[in-house]
């Protein structure tokens, strides 16, 4: 691992033991809420016997998910205690997941096209370079596999709702692909499993362009099946607040792909 992988590690330790949400287990989870929480648009049919990656999503949550749902699962992580917490939730519901510790960058030591899935959680803004991920991740699926990930708004990213004039919410920072994005405040701040506050310093995170994403999918042989923005569920919230500015800057996209190399071969033979 590299400098800011260590670094990353030492962060999501530290926020993975003050109980951040994304550390904490899904375990009350049936069948039909675990489909919702993981295939919300239906796009993946039957996962019996299906073999899932869920990368950089360590925590007890979408592994588990996936599990209950009958796919045979494998959660790669940063983070050993968020790994921990994924083989504590499978134990907790009586499932078996395979779990390994390595930086999203290096999956060497997964066989190549052995997944039917790769579930990407928020993570890719946690490094400045996506092709290697994507290409690592194009080299796991086996054709016609399916490919989600999540990751920062461009357009908005490094807003913060504290940054609220009668004006709006002011973009400062230059839309520049893999630039480091400065926050006003670079802790995290939230409530963990038992309502207490914490503050805890965060990841280093970075830019990914639009562009950069999906042309970058299409590189790597991917057919995009549809792109969807993470909206505030209170329309009517007070500006100045974390769900006001959801409503303005949505925060969050995620995209899903389909992993068709002939297929882009035969539309786009200038890339064969």
């Amino acid at each position: 691992m590299d400098d800011l992988a260590h670094y990353n590690q030492a962060r999501w330790e530290e926020l993975a033991a003050a109980n951040v949400v994304f550390s904490q287990p899904w375990l009350d989870l049936s069948p039909e809420t675990a489909r919702a929480l993981v295939d919300p648009a239906g796009l993946l049919g039957d996962f019996a016997g299906k073999d899932v990656l869920c990368l950089a999503s360590g925590g007890g949550q979408q592994s588990v998910a996936f599990a209950l749902l009958g796919a045979n699962v494998t959660v790669v992580d940063l983070t050993a205690t968020q790994l921990g917490r994924d083989q504590a939730a499978a134990a907790h519901y009586g499932l078996a997941i395979r779990t390994l510790q390595t930086d999203m960058r290096d999956l060497s030591a997964l066989a190549s096209g052995s997944f039917d899935v790769v579930w990407h959680a928020y993570s890719i803004n946690f490094i400045p370079e996506i092709q290697t991920v994507l290409g690592e991740v194009a080299r796991v699926l086996r054709d016609g596999g399916m490919y989600r990930i999540e990751w920062g708004n461009p357009f908005v990213a490094g807003l913060s709702e504290e940054e609220w004039t009668e004006a709006g919410y002011p973009l400062k920072q230059p839309y520049v692909n893999g630039a480091e994005i400065v926050f006003p405040d670079a802790a995290w701040t939230f409530e963990d499993s038992a309502g207490a506050q914490q503050r805890v310093a965060g990841p280093r995170e970075f830019r990914h362009t639009l562009s950069a994403v999906i042309n970058g999918l299409v590189q790597h042989g991917f057919v995009v099946l549809g792109l969807w923005e993470e909206l505030s569920q209170e329309p009517d919230a007070a500006p100045g607040t974390w769900e006001h500015l959801k409503s303005i800057a949505p925060p969050w996209l995620t995209l899903w792909a389909a992993y068709r190399p002939a297929l882009l071969k035969q539309l786009l033979p200038s890339r064969a």
